[in-house]
């Protein structure tokens, strides 16, 4: 049954190669079990409800890769994605968290039809390279401040805006601990080393008096208070068409990179042949769309999925392993509730580490690509927001490519985004 369905042997693989891949990649990304309630439960969120909603589109997402796709790929809500989600749109903007998870089903509605009618296709194909590479490191500066405040590293300041908090806290040191931990364990290629980095702080937090133990195991908590919560009507006002535009071209850009990558070093895609794309670019659309139901922001194929292939992991078997793993994490609540903020900080900065390393991917040598990559970036930590980076990142570059006599060069699509930003500053 197994050989018919996910063609084994046709990828030369075999079901313990899979099942060690599957197991391989959840424990590289199940750090998400932990940061995402963490993260959105700042909005008035239940916790509870949004483990839950983790673990569904986590799992609803990799079945989806596993039976629609046949890729080795595990999905679970994007981090970026969900800090943009709870600290700029709902923290920063104002918009009630039942409205974000509108514009997040919208987006993936808009996602799913891009898709399906092949324009996708076109705006990958037609914006810079350079502001591709500065919208991740980007994002990666973005989840750096928020981790670094969450943590207590950096802190508010009258004069100077921020400044050093105080390296005497033990949530601070826990922290910084933690990070180190999560460092060391990956450099020396340890699986699952942000996962283990943050029960290294729950336990040593919880066995010095500083954090309270809830338990390992219970049936999960009601799903109720996030299902079906969207505020479709409220996610139509003005302010938020700009963030559905940012979550679908975040969504693009990050999703089909990820994709393609990951499937480029399975040997699943060459610069030949696309072999399954068109149905993976499928299932992560429509696993957007099933998370915003739930509860959770965007949904996307994870980048640590490479450690499963690393281990062999070469078709649907290995995602549907990830999947069923995500399942049976719903009966592990008591210890996701256990976790504090000071745990999870670690993995937001490291993996905002890891984003940045985009940067290199940058011409620094042509001015008219570096100057827009780091408006890019640099707008989205300073003001708090995805949005105005790629706003700012776009409209610049179109500005210097004309100046320069460089026009041409200038895709529609790039146009038309800088375009779209440009009236939301000015009527909006």
């Amino acid at each position: 049954m197994l050989e018919r369905l996910f063609q084994l042997r046709a990828q030369q693989t075999d079901v313990r190669t899979e099942l060690v891949a599957g197991l391989t990649t959840f424990l590289t990304m199940s750090y998400i079990l932990f940061v995402n309630p963490a993260i959105l439960s700042s909005t008035g969120m239940d916790k509870g409800a949004v483990f839950v909603a983790t673990c569904l589109a986590a799992a609803i997402g990799s079945l989806m890769m596993a039976f629609v796709a046949n890729w080795p790929v595990g999905m679970a809500p994007g981090m970026g994605l969900n800090a943009f989600f709870a600290f700029a749109v709902v923290g920063g903007m104002g918009f009630t968290w039942q409205q974000a998870l509108g514009a997040v089903f919208i987006s993936g509605v808009i996602f799913l039809l891009l898709t399906i009618t092949g324009v996708r296709a076109w705006l990958i194909a037609g914006i810079p390279s350079a502001l591709r590479s500065a919208i991740v490191a980007g994002i990666g500066l973005f989840l750096a401040i928020i981790a670094l405040s969450g943590a207590g590293i950096v802190v508010a300041h009258q004069a100077t805006k921020i400044t050093l908090g105080s390296l005497h806290e033990p949530s601070v040191l826990y922290a910084i601990f933690g990070f180190f931990v999560i460092a060391a364990l990956d450099a020396l290629r340890v699986r699952g080393a942000i996962l283990i980095g943050i029960l290294a702080v729950t336990v040593i937090a919880t066995l010095n008096g500083h954090n309270e133990f809830a338990g390992f195991f219970a049936a999960p908590p009601s799903l109720s208070p996030t299902f079906l919560q969207m505020d479709l009507a409220g996610a139509l006002q003005a302010g938020l068409i700009s963030v559905i535009m940012v979550f679908v071209l975040v969504e693009v850009f990050d999703a089909t990179g990820t994709l393609i990558g990951i499937a480029k070093r399975a040997g699943l895609v060459t610069d030949e042949k696309k072999g399954n794309l068109g149905r993976a670019l499928f299932a992560d659309s429509t696993a957007i769309v099933a998370g915003a139901a739930l509860g959770t922001s965007s949904t996307t194929a994870y980048i640590e999925s490479a450690a499963g292939v690393q281990a062999g992991g070469r078709t649907g078997l290995t995602a549907l392993v990830i999947g069923l793993l995500f399942l049976a994490a719903l009966f592990i609540s008591p210890l996701a509730g256990s976790v504090p903020a000071y745990a999870t900080a670690p993995a937001l900065l490291y993996v905002a580490g890891l984003m940045m390393r985009e940067f290199k991917e940058i011409n620094w040598d042509d001015i008219t690509d570096a100057v827009p990559a780091a408006m890019t970036a640099l707008i989205m930590p300073f003001t708090y927001s995805i949005a105005n980076g790629l706003a700012f990142g776009f409209i610049s570059y179109v500005i210097l490519k004309t100046m320069t006599g460089k026009v041409r060069s200038l895709h529609p699509a790039t146009w038309l985004v800088a375009i779209l930003f440009l009236a939301k500053f000015v009527y909006f």
